[in-house]
């Protein structure tokens, strides 16, 4: 049986959401169910997350054809690509290491996490399982992949300590982005937060601000980040595939002077470090439809 960590029971305390959370916990196995293996083995991509070797916590995009993702065994899962060169997780996914893990099909707004250990084998990774969830639809923008236009392969990674203007852009335009969090044992999480373009406001270059809206009540992000600010934030130019990875710490405010639309609570992030890698993708993706859930916004954008 999965149990929560004491910083998920505190975030779960101070949200007021303990009974939810202990029903979507009965959700929580360490088995990959045979519509879990289904819904892997048609999925195009997925993100992970995890340390790199200077404990910073980064997620990172892996995409390939449908089946490059396949069940092993009933706790582990195949993945049949590694980052790309340059990709901050790729040194450290080369070694035994401490993963989180979310699949999402954009077009049907299903979703599933799986959080363990990944192993290198040739040609990609095996990750062997400790939790492994669905979550709700909620946030999730419909879109399908399409075949890129560009032939090139990914470039070298552009590195800077500070968010670009066009970075910024990219950040205010986003409708998705991922976010890699760690417990104090140092168990991973990559989830996946949604909202209508400008839900994440550009306060200054190094600090970014979101909405944390109501979902399924176990609060894992902001219960990793009870015990541990480390954070890593991937966004997806959908449209470009072009990929901005960020790494920092995040801070929840859990009472914002000023809230945000739809959310009683906020989290700030830091940013200590960007990559940016273009042609990080062989497909890109429709124009999105929108998810129903997501809260209008305030006109007024980007205040620190």
């Amino acid at each position: 049986m999965v149990h929560y960590h004491p910083g998920e029971l505190a975030a779960q305390r101070r949200a007021g959401v303990v009974e939810q959370a202990e029903h979507s916990r009965l959700g929580i196995g360490t088995t990959l169910p045979p519509p879990a293996v289904e819904f892997l083995a048609e999925q195009p991509m997925i993100v992970v997350g995890a340390a790199d070797a200077g404990g910073r916590m980064w997620a990172s995009l892996l995409t390939g054809p449908p089946g490059f993702i396949s069940a092993s065994d009933e706790r582990s899962i195949d993945i049949g690509v590694r980052p790309v060169p340059g990709d901050p997780l790729a040194p450290v996914l080369a070694h035994p290491t401490e993963v989180g893990s979310i699949a999402i099909e954009p077009g049907t707004r299903r979703r599933m996490r799986l959080n363990g250990v990944s192993h290198p084998k040739p040609g990609g990774l095996r990750v062997r399982a400790e939790q492994v969830y669905a979550n709700c639809p909620k946030y999730i923008q419909q879109r399908t992949p399409q075949c890129a236009t560009h032939t090139r392969p990914p470039t070298p990674p552009v590195i800077s300590k500070t968010l670009t203007p066009r970075q910024q852009e990219i950040v205010r335009r986003a409708d998705t982005f991922f976010v890699a969090t760690r417990s104090a044992s140092g168990a991973c999480d990559a989830s996946h937060r949604g909202g209508n373009p400008g839900f994440t406001h550009v306060l200054s270059p190094d600090r970014l601000r979101w909405p944390d809206y109501g979902g399924n009540a176990m609060l894992m992000t902001l219960g990793n980040l009870q015990q541990d600010p480390a954070a890593g934030v991937l966004l997806v130019d959908w449209y470009s595939a072009t990929t901005l990875q960020l790494t920092g710490t995040a801070e929840v405010d859990w009472d914002p002077a000023i809230p945000m639309p739809g959310a009683r609570r906020t989290v700030d992030f830091y940013v200590e470090r960007v990559v940016q890698i273009d042609n990080n993708s062989p497909f890109t993706w429709s124009a999105p439809k929108y998810s129903r859930f997501n809260p209008t916004l305030d006109p007024q954008a980007d205040k620190p």
